[in-house]
């Protein structure tokens, strides 16, 4: 028979060429309960993935930039999995509008912007690590990483910036004490920490540089969120 994936002819239990098995199991309980526990598995799956990058974040980054790329979840799933794990938090205490709390008019298009990212923080941060990696490959030029190698980076360590949310919006729902003031100050300090570590860690002005761009990022970001605005708001102005 044929590989249903490659096509290859094969007569084993999988295909030489691809590795896809020649018939597939029926997806039931066993398989879901698989299924999370290969992602919640400490090796090489998110714990572990957490554990790397809160303690060598710099150097498990570059190794999954240059050398293995199987040893920590993938970036984009890490990231989306964080911010949903704060998001479900934040909405189930509702404590979202606390982190970006802007005075906008509720009719114009700046406010539905604004509001759409109280709600939705964590993917607000995806966005925005767009233009701090553009600073970024400004301020950290020579280095000679691309713009996508940036973003994965950013993917990991706003994950756990994610996280830090995540654990404070919980103690906060819990203990009904305002902390995520305190959570965007451990948050920024180490994203700034994380990419300073992530070109070399024994240069100091690696990290005023990471500061830098994470600021100019963050402050680009909302230059632009508030030029779409009024852009808006005046082309569609009666």
């Amino acid at each position: 028979m044929n590989c249903k994936n490659c096509n290859t002819e094969i007569n084993s239990k999988f295909c030489p060429d691809c590795g896809q098995p020649t018939s597939l199991k029926r997806i039931d309980g066993h398989y879901i309960i698989h299924e999370i526990e290969h992602v919640l598995h400490f090796e090489r799956g998110i714990l572990y993935t957490v554990r790397e990058l809160i303690t060598k974040p710099g150097q498990n980054i570059r190794k999954y930039l240059s050398e293995n790329r199987s040893r920590l979840v993938k970036p984009v799933i890490f990231i989306i999995l964080t911010s949903l794990i704060y998001t479900l938090i934040s909405h189930f205490f509702h404590i979202e509008e606390e982190v970006i709390n802007f005075q906008v008019t509720e009719n114009s298009a700046i406010g539905a912007i604004l509001k759409w990212m109280q709600a939705h923080y964590g993917y607000t941060s995806i966005v925005a690590g767009i233009f701090i990696a553009i600073w970024l490959k400004v301020l950290f030029k020579k280095y000679g990483y691309n713009f996508f190698e940036l973003l994965i980076m950013l993917c990991f360590v706003q994950g756990i910036s994610m996280l830090i949310f995540a654990i404070f919006a919980f103690a906060q729902g819990l203990l009904h004490y305002k902390l995520l003031n305190i959570a965007g100050i451990i948050g920024v300090t180490y994203i700034v920490w994380a990419i300073g570590n992530f070109y070399e860690a024994k240069k100091i002005g690696n990290y005023l540089k990471a500061f830098a761009s994470f600021f100019l990022g963050t402050i680009t970001f909302y230059i632009v969120i508030f030029a779409i605005g009024i852009t808006i708001d005046v082309l569609t102005k009666p």
